[in-house]
């Protein structure tokens, strides 16, 4: 009988610590801040225990809770395009201060509505989560067109880095009728093969214990079909983070199947410079992504 007494309270006890789990605002300067759900209401839970935490550059850690940070372009200058952005960060954090804010800021200027998505992280093998992250913020921009001032059937995604990998996740493994319209790939994670990828976005998508019939299935170059949307990819060279093979690789298999596509290599840069300001080729990489955005039919 204690046994069965003590059993419940622990049960108890576990199911308000989860409850209690934190989260946090992050500093920003959206129109507007929407929370869709968190890991007690999405579809799936990452099974993250511990409360969010915010670092000094405003990237996000330990995320349980999806929100979408709105940019909502002027009438003056307005394409009725909205894009979807997801920092990248590893898939340890989402580096929205950096990868997020700016760059919508910088595209709302320009006329296309932008939001900026604090996803839910995989937490090492929870690979379904991040992925209906992304989906919930394309439908959401879908169904509140009206209310954003754009165009349902101009809805595109871009990322960067793993959020690079997710822009291109969603891209290939979300019905056709949901896809993006289009996709924007900064330096992104395309392959789990070992020396042309990240390994530790690969091992926290699919956890440490993933098979290699796994890796090849997650590896997105292995995913694109003649409905993989449009896609832009811009790179540096010398990338030493995520090796320029790995977004080759996608571009090859887009052409092979008919899809539109566009990849710019930059001489040099590195890594995560989209959003920071001090891009040598800051100015000619915005140019070159607003013209194609204006191709787009």
């Amino acid at each position: 009988m204690k046994r069965v007494i003590f059993t419940l309270v622990l049960a108890t006890f576990t199911a308000v610590s989860v409850s209690a789990q934190k989260t946090v605002d992050i500093p920003n300067k959206a129109d507007k801040v929407v929370k869709i759900w968190d890991n007690s209401t999405a579809p799936h839970s990452n099974e993250e225990s511990k409360d969010e935490n915010l670092d000094k550059n405003n990237f996000v850690g330990n995320t349980s809770q999806m929100a979408l940070y709105i940019y909502k372009a002027a009438k003056k200058n307005n394409t009725r395009q909205c894009v979807v952005i997801l920092p990248g960060g590893g898939y340890s954090r989402v580096c929205i201060g950096q990868e997020g804010f700016p760059i919508a800021e910088w595209l709302r200027d320009e006329g296309v509505t932008c939001i900026a998505v604090k996803y839910r992280l995989p937490n090492y093998g929870h690979k379904e989560v991040p992925l209906e992250d992304a989906q919930a913020a394309l439908r959401y921009a879908r169904e509140h067109a009206a209310e954003l001032d754009i165009d349902p059937a101009k809805v595109g995604i871009a990322g960067c880095s793993a959020g690079g990998h997710l822009a291109a996740y969603t891209s290939t493994f979300t019905a056709d009728a949901e896809k993006p319209n289009f996709s924007i790939l900064f330096y992104p994670v395309i392959t789990g093969t070992t020396w042309q990828t990240h390994m530790g976005t690969f091992n926290r998508l699919l956890g440490k214990d993933r098979t290699p019939e796994m890796t090849e299935y997650y590896s997105l170059e292995n995913r694109v079909t003649a409905t993989t949307p449009p896609t832009l990819l811009m790179l540096s060279d010398d990338d030493l983070v995520v090796p320029p093979i790995s977004s080759i690789r996608y571009y090859e298999a887009l052409k092979h199947h008919g899809v539109k596509a566009t990849m710019y290599i930059f001489p040099s840069g590195g890594h995560g410079w989209a959003g920071r300001g001090d891009f040598k080729y800051e100015n000619e990489y915005k140019q070159l992504l607003l013209d194609w955005l204006s191709t787009l039919k």
